[in-house]
């Protein structure tokens, strides 16, 4: 099923047409951005395909059966308890944080992330006059941990919000429950809400555990975020949806959503999401058994070739945090290094200061171009 390569250059894939402006020639591999380099579902394809039959594309609502998928399939895989009433549509997670970040926070208030971290966490904070407050991840021998203690001291009376990555990009960690009660105990002692972004969650290669699901106070204490799109494939349709258990704080959400006439969506999305929460799992079961393969041909590839380069397999994600510490190059010659083997990486410095070393590279590619990369 994931044998071949897909074709993507000549697209308008954003991976591929960044290529000259990232890494100054389109003559590398783009495994930087995360999506994959894998046909979308058959089935997926099959229904939107379905629906161009009908010749009229007017507008249209996230039907009630969409929602219902998404809640039947968090149910059975998660053991999370999604209420339609609690659900609302966004094009994408990142609209529905920086959204969040405006309704319950002010200008010159402080978000913490916990880096290295995806970096448009940072991005969107300081984008909406936000103050980023670091609490780095405690990385031992490749394991990163949370620091309670770190965070207790970073919390201040202007502290309103932390965004929980979870399972964590670009580390790859599935956190365990232990470790999120200890996180959720901290936020609700010190009255900083959680934003849980659970995108990777569905791919995830050991036991997930929502956020939401910890507990009726945590949930009211936090807001998730979720999405097929990483899980399925369909980035480019910008379908994702949060949740909101508190009362009051989804009612006064509500009134930063009525303003952005959201709440319509798409309808060729509203299709992909209701069908590959439907008819997905078989699909996504064969997904991550290629997924686990090609990170064991990369470790081993590591092994005979005693490289310097060396990660640890994830938890969770497509996505392999690569530690270069002993190739002893600084940001630019280690971007400069993967370039002339022909791939472009997204640079660990990105993901903040403690990913200096590091390098993320997209697994989520053929068998065919797996080949294709030697490190």
């Amino acid at each position: 099923m994931f044998e071949e390569s897909v074709e993507r250059s000549q697209s308008n894939s954003e991976k591929y047409q960044k290529r000259e402006k990232l890494f100054g020639t389109s003559d590398v591999l783009p495994l930087w951005v995360a999506d994959m380099d894998l046909d979308t579902a058959d089935f997926i394809v099959s229904a939107i395909k379905k629906r161009l039959e009908h010749p009229i594309f007017g507008y249209e609502q996230m039907p009630n059966s969409a929602f219902q998928a998404q809640i039947n399939w968090m149910k059975k895989h998660h053991n999370l308890e999604l209420r339609r009433e609690h659900m609302f549509f966004s094009p994408s997670v990142l609209t529905s944080l920086n959204l969040l970040i405006q309704t319950f926070s002010n200008e010159d208030d402080e978000i913490i992330i916990q880096t290295p971290v995806y970096g448009a966490f940072a991005t969107s904070i300081l984008a909406n006059n936000r103050k980023v407050i670091e609490n780095p991840l405690i990385e031992q021998e490749g394991d990163y941990h949370f620091d309670f203690e770190d965070l207790e001291k970073k919390i201040s009376p202007k502290t309103k919000l932390l965004i929980l990555c979870s399972p964590h990009n670009p580390v790859g960690r599935v956190w365990t429950k232990e470790e999120l009660l200890k996180l959720a105990s901290i936020c609700l002692e010190h009255r900083v809400m959680v934003i849980a972004d659970e995108i990777h969650c569905d791919l995830s290669f050991k036991k997930h555990t929502p956020f939401a699901s910890l507990s009726k106070e945590i949930a009211e204490n936090s807001i998730t975020l979720l999405s097929p799109a990483k899980t399925f494939n369909i980035s480019g349709l910008a379908i994702s949806t949060m949740s909101i258990d508190n009362q009051e704080l989804r009612e006064k959400f509500n009134k930063t959503y009525k303003a952005t006439y959201l709440g319509e969506g798409n309808l060729f999305a509203h299709v992909a999401f209701e069908t590959a929460y439907t008819h997905g799992e078989a699909w996504l079961n064969a997904l991550k058994k290629h997924l686990l393969e090609n990170i064991s041909v990369l470790k081993q590839q590591l092994k005979e070739n005693n490289s310097k380069i060396k990660f640890k397999s994830p938890d969770a994600t497509f996505l392999l945090w690569l530690d270069c510490r002993e190739l002893n190059l600084d940001d630019e010659a280690l971007h400069q290094y993967f370039i002339s083997k022909k791939l472009g990486l997204s640079q660990g410095i990105l993901f903040g200061t403690q990913g200096r070393g590091y390098m993320r590279l997209n697994i989520a590619i053929s068998k065919k171009l797996l080949n294709f990369i030697k490190l």
